[in-house]
């Protein structure tokens, strides 16, 4: 069985970017020209452990389409692990965030475990780079094979997409476990500056928030009938289905034409105010909090919740998902009659990404406030996801999110841990739609100065651009 999977990545033309982003667009040109002439011949590797399900395997999908795009030879590849391999992974990712997760240990045995499992792996890949290439390698999983690539290929960059503003001790030993492979890269990237690691060199750190793909299934303009159409088809609302189409990445025509995996007594009535939170089956997303927020706490009368994630089959890497969804499913079935009438769960199919992508962006579209009241977040795509939609969010004051909205200007940052507050703000966007167009109008203007993928291939472009000059700074 290959150890390492090519992952197929479609070029997608920047040209699209430009009048979303007016005069700004001469930067990408620039950028462009740049690149094409520092990279000629070399190889940007980048390497994950899943291209299915996460913020990370959609940033990459697009990230990559548009370096192809700007004529760079971008590869991506995904290593393979056993179901020990990623217990140990989620735990330490976990760990990053400051959480016990399992409560297991990150030891001696644990690093024999994880080496031996990345080892063929390595070896896989090394066959496959030149010593002219960039490797990318993301999160705790790869982070293991820096000792194999960093004699073999031109320069070495971890990327680390989770962090705590505030680390405790947890977080530190996830830290201790991972430095000895940390150190060898060449660069290290991450979402915030308060993320970066203590005792790493600050001159081989660089900070670079993430970013959404404004074209992208998830993201791109979808009609009213468009949206119902999609929601019909995945049985989330009544209705014919329609034709439920979007776009592809590569230019052509999509159709939704798989159900989600629902709980719910009925479909969501058209003229219900909703709620929804989209994300993994994480208990540090906190759908239980969330669930008991809407149960116990909310009081806008008629309002649906929907809690949306993948389906816990197709996500590889992430071993808990299944049982937090149980758990999830088990407090729904407690409800009130009329309680559980207005909770829907739903898993959503994952056989095509694109599929996938567009289901959700009808939810968010859909939706009259969107939630992200995670525990832990590294940067939490989500929420720059409806955002761009210009839906009022309510969302943690934690991690990256924290960078996203501002305040009372482009959404709501509550304390997460604090139902009464988080009800209270729900309740009151429901009970003052001006507001909450005004805070979505302004939502949308932030992520489109901040936080589309075009700044992220900017600066992802002057990174390679400072290794290959011999530079070593900080940014």
């Amino acid at each position: 069985m290959p150890a390492i999977a090519q992952v197929p990545i479609a070029p997608s033309s920047l040209e699209r970017f430009r009048p979303v982003l007016g005069n700004d667009f001469s930067q990408v040109e620039r950028a462009i020209a740049t690149a094409r002439r520092m990279l000629a011949g070399r190889v940007i590797w980048h390497v994950n452990s899943t291209a299915r399900g996460g913020g990370v395997a959609e940033m990459l999908q697009s990230l990559l389409a548009y370096t192809r795009g700007a004529g760079v030879d971008a590869r991506w590849v995904t290593i393979v692990g056993d179901a020990r391999f990623f217990e140990i992974t989620k735990r330490i990712h976990n760990h990053l965030h400051g959480a016990e997760g399992d409560g297991g240990e990150i030891g001696a045995s644990e690093r024999a475990t994880y080496e031996r499992a990345l080892a063929a792996s390595a070896e896989e890949l090394v066959g496959m780079v030149d010593n002219k290439d960039i490797v990318y390698l993301h999160d705790p999983q790869t982070a293991g094979l820096t000792e194999a690539l960093r004699s073999v290929v031109g320069h070495l960059v971890w990327r680390c997409h989770v962090g705590l503003d505030n680390p405790n001790e947890v977080a530190r030993q996830a830290w201790a476990f991972l430095r000895p492979y940390i150190e060898q890269a060449d660069a290290y990237v991450f979402s915030r500056r308060a993320f970066a690691w203590e005792g790493l060199d600050d001159g081989k750190a660089w900070i670079i928030p993430p970013s959404i793909d404004a074209f992208s299934a998830k993201n791109q303009e979808l009609g009213p009938e468009a949206v119902k159409a999609i929601l019909a088809r995945a049985g989330l609302i009544e209705g014919d289905g329609g034709a439920g189409v979007f776009v592809r990445q590569n230019g052509s025509q999509g159709r939704v034409d798989r159900a989600a995996e629902l709980d719910q007594e009925a479909p969501i009535p058209d003229d219900a105010p909703l709620v929804v939170q989209v994300s993994r089956w994480d208990g540090l997303k906190d759908p239980s909090g969330v669930l008991r927020c809407f149960a116990d706490r909310c009081r806008h009368p008629g309002a649906h919740l929907l809690l949306a994630g993948p389906s816990v089959a197709e996500v590889a890497d992430d071993p808990e998902g299944a049982g937090v969804l149980a758990e999830i499913r088990a407090q729904r079935a407690e409800l009130s009659a009329d309680l559980r009438r207005r909770v829907h769960l739903a898993s959503l199919p994952m056989d095509d990404l694109e599929e996938n992508a567009a289901i959700v962006n009808a939810i968010q579209r859909r939706a009259d406030v969107v939630l992200q009241k995670s525990l832990a977040e590294g940067f939490g795509l989500t929420v720059a996801e409806a955002m761009w939609k210009a839906r009022p969010v309510i969302a943690s004051r934690i991690g990256g999110i924290q960078d996203q909205i501002q305040h009372g200007e482009s959404g709501l940052l509550i304390d997460p841990r604090d139902l009464g507050a988080t009800a209270a703000a729900i309740d009151g966007l429901l009970d003052d739609p001006a507001r909450a167009r005004a805070l979505g109008a302004a939502a949308r203007e932030r992520v489109r100065g901040s936080f589309l993928g075009t700044r992220d291939l900017i600066q992802h472009m002057e990174l390679i651009g400072t290794l290959l000059s011999g530079g070593n700074r900080s940014r």
